[in-house]
């Protein structure tokens, strides 16, 4: 969405609502939060080329000048260092990495400084850093250029993590991280930024008060995930329903802390549960949805064993027709439900 449509709904009236994609509604965030506090500035690799962040940040630097949008050099360490600095002085910064692999030469500023120093400062001072960071997976991009790392971050008390799924959350969940007083890690993925929806006006959003959501109602199994592991339950859940088969879908939306109580709750009604993450198996996400839930969850609420589908365990290959085999397909949704209610190759 460009300035002019925004100007329009403007024009045409609060209760007018535009169809807003998850790329546009980050946008719209970013417009949101320059506009409304003077405070926030953002800062990192290629933020006045769309080849870096696609349009998620289109003409930023003219609206708001190239001193609050600043497209640094190559050094992601300097970078994060200087924002979270600047964050313990009151701004309240919005640091991108435009490919989270690269995050890592920043990680001892987020995990070593950022996550630690309210604990640190006794509470009297709080670095409100918001670390964007971008998912670039497929497209033949190979091993360093494809990683899923929310889980790492997830696993560092201190910090918070988001990860969106749609694009009102695109946007809102955005809006609440820069407002929040916590370093926020907020993860969007370039696989989700074709997904449409008609969105309200932008508004502040505690981020404590968000959480897991379902999304999708359903009764005879609980499909919980996160980020674009949602959109494959959903195009999953389409499927199943051809079979006779009702999916509830869980948007986990906060990773770090996570909220279980949404998935036991949703376990409960269904008795079955499979977690599908977009990352690696071991120590992962998950791994920990089922453990949250399993511990929580009665032994007798069980109908089956919960299930997790994750990566292969190898680095991410480069070979296209590779690649199709590697990452998470609907399909292979289907048939693990399938599989877990004993309806393979039967209609219910």
């Amino acid at each position: 969405m460009g300035v002019q449509a925004l100007k329009s709904a403007i024009l045409e009236g609060p209760a007018q609502r535009l169809r807003t994609n998850y790329c546009d509604a980050i946008l719209e965030g970013f417009r949101y939060l320059l506009g409304n506090d003077p405070k926030v500035f953002t800062i990192g690799q290629g933020l006045w080329s769309p080849w870096y962040v696609g349009n998620s940040m289109l003409g930023l630097d003219v609206e708001f000048g190239r001193q609050r949008v600043i497209d640094s050099p190559v050094s992601e360490a300097a970078v994060t260092g200087a924002a979270i600095g600047a964050s313990l002085f009151g701004y309240r910064p919005i640091v991108v990495h435009p490919r989270m692999d690269f995050m890592f030469s920043a990680t001892d500023t987020i995990v070593n400084a950022a996550a630690k120093w309210r604990y640190m400062l006794g509470g009297r001072n709080s670095p409100a850093v918001t670390i964007r960071t971008i998912l670039n997976r497929g497209g033949e991009q190979g091993a360093q250029h494809s990683q899923a790392l929310h889980s790492w971050f997830a696993h560092i008390p201190g910090l918070r993590v988001v990860m969106p799924a749609n694009a009102a959350d695109a946007r809102d969940l955005l809006i609440a991280s820069v407002q929040c007083d916590d370093p926020v890690i907020y993860i969007d993925d370039r696989w989700l930024y074709d997904l449409e929806e008609e969105l309200p006006p932008a508004k502040d959003v505690q981020l404590d008060q968000q959480g897991p959501r379902v999304c999708r109602k359903g009764r005879d199994v609980t499909l919980a995930g996160a980020s674009h592991s949602v959109r494959l339950c959903q195009e999953a859940a389409v499927l199943l329903e051809q079979k006779g088969i009702s999916a509830e879908i869980v948007d986990l939306r906060v990773i770090q802390p996570l909220d279980p109580e949404p998935i036991v709750e949703s376990v409960s009604r269904t008795g079955r549960l499979i977690a599908i993450d977009g990352s690696w198996r071991n120590c992962g996400m998950a791994g920990e949805i089922i453990a949250s839930v399993s511990e929580r969850l009665i032994p007798s609420r069980w109908k089956a064993a919960p299930k997790r589908l994750t990566l292969p365990d190898a680095p991410a290959p480069t070979a296209r027709s590779l690649e199709a085999e590697y990452y998470i397909r609907p399909q292979e949704i289907v048939a693990a439900v399938e599989l877990m209610l004993g309806t393979e190759g039967k209609k219910r």
